[in-house]
């Protein structure tokens, strides 16, 4: 089956060179070179996989990605920068990207890296009937729903973003399993993100910003010192 690709990126050179190695994985793929382009085509389109360059003319490709994101598209994301200082790298993976390189970048990574994502998707795709997989959990008055990807506490809708609402999902469908932040890492972003644990003590930060009481003392998301974090297992 053909694999489609959107690469987002206003280097020609880049662009043709992406195009012929792309096309041995079956991959075709549709080029812009500009962001407000690349974005309505993201939202309007389905992909196998988006490429993203960050320097774009019209919205740079960290906006894209959070726009995305923002919009529920879960289509998996790598981002290409020029830049090579840790404050982009760390921004691309909390707007949502997947995995990052930096040019200049060796093609057979490159395509590593668009390979491991593609076989990513195509394990997340579901392999139990729907009478089999379990779709909702509930905690008192704590409700997920994994088909409708939606959480409710009290009734009342939390907003997430596609990576808050994976972790929050791997975490509640395992209460009281502790997994430490390399393991986090390399279940919802695919990649080992090595010396970016932090990533994920920022996107725990901002799940019980939006779903504790309080947040200093959380009730759902416990961490376990020297360990990880684990959903509490007694409500």
């Amino acid at each position: 089956m053909k694999r489609t690709a959107l690469v987002v990126e206003d280097d020609h050179d880049i662009v043709e060179l992406l195009r012929i190695h792309m096309a041995d994985l079956g991959c075709e793929i549709t080029a812009v070179a500009d962001g407000n382009i690349g974005l309505e085509l993201a939202l309007n389109q389905h992909f196998d996989v988006i490429i993203l360059d960050i320097m774009l003319p019209g919205m740079e490709g960290t906006e894209i990605c959070r726009r995305l994101r923002g919009k529920e598209v879960t289509t998996p994301i790598l981002m290409l920068t020029a830049r090579s200082e840790e404050f982009d790298k760390v921004l691309g993976l909390e707007m949502g990207a997947d995995d990052y390189l930096t040019k200049p970048f060796s093609i057979r990574e490159f395509i590593a890296r668009v390979k491991a994502l593609l076989r990513r998707t195509a394990l997340n795709r579901p392999t139990k009937s729907p009478e089999e997989e379990k779709a909702i959990y509930a905690y008192g008055d704590f409700v997920l729903d994994l088909d409708k990807r939606k959480v409710t506490i009290g009734g009342t809708r939390i907003d997430l973003s596609p990576k808050e609402f994976e972790l929050l999902s791997l975490l509640a469908a395992n209460p009281g399993k502790s997994y430490n932040r390399s393991k986090i890492l390399n279940l919802i972003w695919g990649y080992d993100f090595d010396g970016y644990e932090h990533t994920v003590n920022s996107h725990i930060n901002r799940l019980r910003t939006k779903i504790e009481p309080d947040a200093q003392n959380p009730k759902y998301i416990l961490t376990n010192w020297g360990v990880g974090y684990r959903f509490n297992e007694e409500l």
